[in-house]
């Protein structure tokens, strides 16, 4: 794949910090999924790696943990601590934390690292920061996500308008060696029309592409063109997402 333009992803969220929350039904759904998974919802500290506006930290600041929340983007950081998220607030990458070893029971990374450069870097950090008995709990992207937004730019043109992220196989791959638990979970999102599913995607900062492409202004007609190809839900246009959730141990 090609490499990632960090400066670029934290623009792209940062656009949408004040917006996101308004648009972040996957990102409920996800987390619901990967707090499932976990053997208890009780931890002293907990890092939320890719914090964006907050809602997790504030939801682990209500169990009564102390969290520390970590974001890319600036004015993310920013909504989560105008919204007293958490106790801490770090802005970093995921894949080069500055914080220290072992200091955490719970790494909670939910839809984050599909932005990551590599899965094993950012897999390696947030065990670090994890005690041992601890446990990494993270979400990610698998490849064929949005295959209606494709379908339907198809319309339009023959350019790749979603990232193609990593195979389930390859995420395994980056997980050797560790003890963890993982399930792939298929998850739509329906909308009124493709317009809204544009917004929705907008709105959560998820419009950078990996392989970069000049913005392209949406007209009337391509609108129109979009509504007619997109795929339906029961008269809805939506957007299909496989996720990948896994909770490590750390041994």
């Amino acid at each position: 794949m090609p490499p990632v333009n960090k400066p670029a992803i934290a623009a792209a969220f940062g656009r949408a910090a004040s917006q996101y929350q308004q648009h972040d039904e996957l990102q409920r759904q996800s987390a619901a999924a990967l707090l499932a998974m976990l053997p208890h919802q009780s931890f002293k500290r907990v890092l939320d790696a890719g914090c964006g506006p907050g809602s997790m930290s504030r939801f682990w600041s209500g169990t009564g943990s102390n969290v520390t929340a970590l974001d890319l983007s600036s004015p993310m950081l920013e909504e989560a601590q105008r919204q007293d998220s958490a106790q801490h607030y770090v802005q970093a990458d995921i894949e080069a934390m500055p914080l220290a070893d072992g200091q955490y029971e719970l790494a909670w990374s939910n839809l984050a690292v599909q932005w990551c450069e590599s899965l094993s870097s950012a897999m390696g950090e947030l065990i670090r920061v994890v005690r041992p008995g601890g446990y990494v709990a993270f979400s990610t992207l698998v490849a064929d996500s949005l295959p209606e937004l494709n379908q339907a730019w198809q319309a339009i043109d023959r350019q790749p308008h979603a990232n193609r992220f990593l195979t389930q196989e390859q995420i395994i791959a980056a997980l050797t060696g560790y003890r963890c638990q993982h399930h792939v979970h298929t998850l739509s999102v329906t909308f009124d029309d493709a317009l809204s599913a544009m917004r929705s995607l907008k709105g959560i900062g998820a419009t950078h592409l990996h392989e970069g492409r000049a913005a392209q202004t949406l007209t009337r007609q391509h609108l129109q063109q979009l509504q007619l190809a997109w795929p339906k839900q029961q008269g809805r246009c939506a957007l299909t997402y496989h996720i990948f959730t896994g909770v490590i141990q750390r041994d």
